[in-house]
C-alpha cells in the first residue's frame, strides 16, 4: 500500500488502563543492594500503540501515530476535549497561567505583557486543555500516581528467590529482582492518541509487563479535523517531542541532507539555507529528553543473536515554542517527510513533532 503523501489523522484511539500500567524502562538489582528506581518513561509513546497495531492488523504502511494525550473519558467521548502539553511560553502557579511570554526581536529575548523577564518559580510538565488551546487561562497536572512493585526473579526448579551465583571472576552474574515503576491513573481518565486508521475495540496488552487496556477508537470530528489542518504561519508550539537531523545527530529543526555530503554533520551557520531548512528566528524550549526507537546490528550476526539498542536519540522537548522569520504556510501534515530522520521509517510516522499554530 502506498504512502499518503499528506496523511489526515481520523480517529481518536482511546486507552482505558485495566489496572495498572508500565511506567519504566526497568533495571535488575542485586539482592544485597536495593536502592535504584528504574527510569521512568510515561505515558508511553505513539511508538508502542503502532506496535498494537502491528499485531492486530499486520504491516500498514500507510500508518501515522501522534500522542502520547490524555483525557477525561466521558468529556473525550462527547466533545473530543482532550489534554496536550502546555506549550512552554506559558508561566504556569497553582494551576493558573500567571504569564505568556512573546519574542521581542528588538531586545532579542523572551518578555511578558509588561515587558518584563519573570523571575518567579514556575510549575514544569502540566497539560492544557484542547478546547482551551485558543484563549488558555488554567492547566491541569497529569492524573497519574507512580507505584513501585518489586519483582523477585525465581529460581528455575525451586519457589525461591535466585541466589547470588559466583562467576569466575568472582562478580554476580545476574541480579534476582526487578523494580517495576507501575503507574495508576483515575477510573474516569484514558490515554489518547490520533490516528490515521480505526483500531478494532477490545482488549490488548499495552507495554511492558502485559498489562491490560481497554481500546477503543472514535471518528475524530469537524472541529478537531480543522484544528489539526490548520496552517502552521511563523508561530507555533511542539505538542509531541521533536526529533531533527540525521541519523547520527540530533538538532533543533529540520536540516537538508545530500547523499555522499562528508560535510552534512558539521555545524553551519543557522541562516545557511545549505543546511537549515526553517529560518528560525528564535525557540523557547527545554532541556533535549532521551528519544530511541531504533534497533542496532547483531555482536554475532552468524548466530543471529537478537539485535542491540543502537544509539541514542534525543529530542526537543513537547511545548517547544517557535518563532520563524518566514511562515511555513503549511499544516504539520504536509511537512515534508524529508524534514524527519528516517530510522526505518520515517520518525513522521509516530507523529514527530506534531505542531499546532498560536
Amino acid at each position: 500500500m502506498a504512502t499518503p503523501k499528506n496523511p489526515r489523522f481520523q480517529y481518536l484511539i482511546l486507552v482505558e488502563p485495566l489496572g495498572l500500567l508500565y511506567g519504566s524502562a526497568g533495571r535488575f538489582l542485586s539482592p544485597d543492594n536495593l536502592v535504584g528506581r528504574s527510569g521512568t518513561n510515561f505515558p508511553p509513546s505513539a511508538a508502542t500503540v503502532s506496535g498494537i497495531f502491528a499485531a492486530a492488523c499486520g504491516k500498514i504502511d500507510d500508518l501515522y501515530l501522534a500522542g502520547p494525550f490524555w483525557g477525561k473519558t466521558e468529556e473525550v467521548k462527547s466533545n473530543q476535549n482532550f489534554y496536550v502539553p502546555t506549550p512552554l511560553i506559558y508561566l504556569v502557579k497553582n494551576g493558573s497561567i500567571r504569564h505568556k511570554l512573546s519574542w521581542n526581536s528588538v531586545k532579542k529575548g523572551w518578555f511578558d505583557e509588561n515587558n518584563q523577564a519573570p523571575s518567579d518559580k514556575f510549575e514544569a510538565g502540566t497539560w492544557l486543555a484542547l478546547a482551551d488551546w485558543e484563549k488558555p487561562t488554567k492547566v491541569e497536572k497529569s492524573p497519574w500516581k507512580p507505584s513501585l512493585h518489586l519483582h523477585p526473579r525465581l529460581e528455575e526448579d525451586e519457589r525461591r528467590v535466585v541466589r547470588k551465583k559466583e562467576t569466575d571472576n568472582g562478580e554476580d552474574n545476574q541480579g534476582s529482582l526487578f523494580l517495576e515503576n507501575a503507574m495508576q491513573m483515575p477510573t474516569d481518565t484514558c490515554l489518547v492518541y490520533l490516528s490515521t486508521h480505526e483500531l478494532e475495540p477490545g482488549w490488548y496488552r499495552f507495554g511492558g509487563e502485559g498489562h491490560l487496556v481497554d481500546i477503543s477508537a472514535i471518528e475524530l470530528n469537524e472541529e478537531r479535523q480543522k484544528l489539526f489542518s490548520r496552517n502552521i504561519e511563523n508561530k507555533f508550539a511542539l505538542i509531541t517531542p521533536g526529533v531533527w537531523g540525521s541519523n547520527r545527530l540530533s538538532y533543533r529543526e529540520p536540516i537538508r541532507l545530500h547523499k555522499k555530503d562528508k560535510e552534512k554533520y558539521k555545524q553551519e551557520d543557522p541562516d545557511s539555507n545549505n543546511i537549515f531548512l526553517w529560518k528560525l528566528d528564535s525557540l523557547y524550549t527545554g532541556r533535549p529528553i532521551p528519544f530511541r526507537y531504533r534497533l542496532g546490528d547483531r555482536k554475532n550476526a552468524a548466530l543471529n543473536e537478537p539485535k542491540l539498542l543502537s544509539r541514542g536519540r534525543y529530542a526537543v522537548p513537547a511545548g517547544t515554542v517557535y518563532e520563524l522569520k518566514t511562515p511555513l504556510n503549511q499544516a504539520w501534515q504536509d511537512w515534508d517527510e524529508s524534514w524527519f530522520p528516517k530510522e526505518g521509517p520515517s520518525l513522521k510516522r509516530w507523529g514527530c513533532g506534531l505542531a499546532l499554530p498560536l
